[in-house]
C-alpha cells in the first residue's frame, strides 16, 4: 500500500495524526485497506469461513474491498483506483461547502419534501441548482441526506417540521454520492478504463442499485456512476438476506473497521443480525501480549 499511495498508510492509520486519518484522500484508502486486513485475519483464523462465503457486499469505498476480495480487481489496482477517487472526491468537496447530515426520522418523515424545501431555501439565498437529496439509505426510518451546507442547516433549523427525531452533521467534507462529486466521475472513469476487471467468482452487491454486478463492464459502469448516486444499503440488505420462510440466515462477518454496518443490519434484519460477527484488523490482545 505505501507504494502504490507513496506514504507510510500503516504508521497514519496507527499513530494519525487524527485529522489528516480523517480527511476523504487518507480517509478512503485506509478503509479500503483495513478491510482486507481484516479479511486476511479471518482467513488465518477461521480459513472455512472465507472459503464458504457466497456473497460480499461493500459500503461505498467498501465495494473496491468487496471486489477485490471476489478476486474482479487485482489490490494494487484497486488501491490505486481507490486513491484517484478519494483525491478527487476530496477536491470535488473543497469547491463547494457542503456536507453530509444523518437524519432518523419518525415514520411520517418525507425526506424528498424536506431537501425540495431545503433547495429552495438555498435558491432563495441566492445558490444556483443547489443541491439537497438523500444519499445514503441506512435503515428503515434513517437516511443521509447530503448537499449546501446552507441546505442541511436549514433541515436542521426544521427538523420538526419534517418529523425528524434526530439529526447530527457527519465528519466529512462534502455532499459524498450526490452531483456535486461529479469532477470525480472523470478521473475515476480513466483508471478503471487501465485496469483489467474479472468477473466476480462470487456474488458482488452494489451500491448503485442493491443488486449482483454481472460482468466486469457492468462493475466498470457502475463504480463510477456509485459516486455521485445514493448507496442503497438498505435495499442491498433486502437483496443479500431475501429467502424463503423457514431458511437460515447466513453467517455475516463484518470486516475492517468499526462495526456500523453490524448496527444497520440489525435495524434492517434482526434474525439475520443473530448470525453476525465483527472482525477488526488490530491484533488481538492475548496475541500481543504472548
Amino acid at each position: 500500500a505505501e507504494k502504490v499511495l507513496g506514504y507510510d498508510l500503516l504508521s497514519l492509520c496507527l499513530e494519525g495524526p487524527r485529522d489528516a486519518l480523517d480527511r476523504t484522500q487518507h480517509c478512503q484508502p485506509a478503509v479500503f485497506v483495513a478491510s482486507l486486513a481484516a479479511v486476511e485475519k479471518l482467513n488465518h483464523q477461521q480459513p472455512e469461513v472465507v472459503e464458504r462465503c457466497v456473497a460480499a457486499a461493500g459500503y461505498s469505498v467498501g465495494e473496491f474491498a468487496a471486489l477485490v476480495f471476489a478476486g474482479a480487481l487485482g489490490f494494487a489496482e484497486a488501491l490505486y483506483a481507490v486513491k484517484v477517487r478519494a483525491e478527487a472526491m476530496q477536491k470535488a468537496s473543497e469547491a463547494v461547502p457542503s456536507g453530509m447530515l444523518s437524519v432518523i426520522g419518525r415514520r411520517e418523515a418525507n425526506y424528498k419534501f424536506a431537501c425540495l424545501e431545503a433547495r429552495a431555501h438555498c435558491e432563495s439565498l441566492g445558490i444556483e441548482n443547489p443541491v439537497c437529496t438523500v444519499s445514503n439509505y441506512l435503515f428503515p426510518d434513517s437516511r443521509v441526506i447530503a448537499g449546501h451546507l446552507q441546505a442541511l442547516e436549514f433541515l436542521q433549523e426544521n427538523a420538526r417540521k419534517y418529523y425528524f427525531k434526530r439529526t447530527k452533521m457527519l465528519p466529512v467534507s462534502g455532499a459524498f454520492h450526490t452531483r456535486l462529486m461529479e469532477p470525480a466521475v472523470e478521473p475515476l472513469a480513466e483508471v478503471l478504463k487501465s485496469i483489467e476487471i474479472q468477473k466476480p467468482l462470487l456474488c458482488v452487491y452494489s451500491n448503485v442499485d442493491g443488486k449482483k454486478y454481472m460482468h466486469s463492464k457492468h462493475i466498470q459502469k457502475l463504480l463510477v456512476k456509485q459516486v455521485v448516486s445514493p448507496v442503497l444499503w438498505e435495499q442491498t440488505m433486502h437483496s443479500v438476506y431475501e429467502r424463503k420462510q423457514g431458511t437460515e440466515f447466513p453467517y455475516t462477518y463484518e470486516v475492517g473497521p468499526g462495526n456500523q454496518l453490524g448496527a444497520i443490519l440489525k435495524q434492517c434484519n434482526l434474525k439475520a443480525w443473530k448470525q453476525y460477527k465483527h472482525v477488526d484488523d488490530l491484533e488481538d490482545e492475548e496475541a500481543a501480549e504472548t
